[in-house]
């Protein structure tokens, strides 16, 4: 048996929109959604499967532009324990070297 509600995530996968644009089309009634527990939002699959072949919402396709100052500060991000570490590591072979 299929699941008979999804999450909002799983929503928007199927209907290629962001989970932002799915929160904001349940809260103008636009798609009917159900809360379980009183804090879950969860949408009934079939509504959203029917909705998504209707042409109601339309898929988007947003592509940001990656730059080279986001490349070379998601770089330094990631690998700042590796860098701090060459850079220790470089400094106490000085110390051991010169002495």
């Amino acid at each position: 048996m299929a699941e008979k509600f999804i999450s909002v995530r799983e929503a928007s996968q199927i209907l290629g929109v962001s989970e932002k644009t799915i929160i904001d089309l349940v809260n103008e009634n636009k798609i009917p959604a159900y809360k379980i527990g009183g804090q879950y939002l969860r949408l009934n699959k079939e509504q959203i499967e029917s909705l998504k072949n209707s042409g109601f919402v339309e898929a988007e396709f947003i592509q940001h532009k990656y730059t080279k100052v986001e490349r070379i500060k998601d770089f330094f991000y990631f690998n700042d324990f590796y860098i701090v570490s060459l850079i220790i590591i470089s400094v106490l072979i000085y110390f051991i070297i010169s002495e």
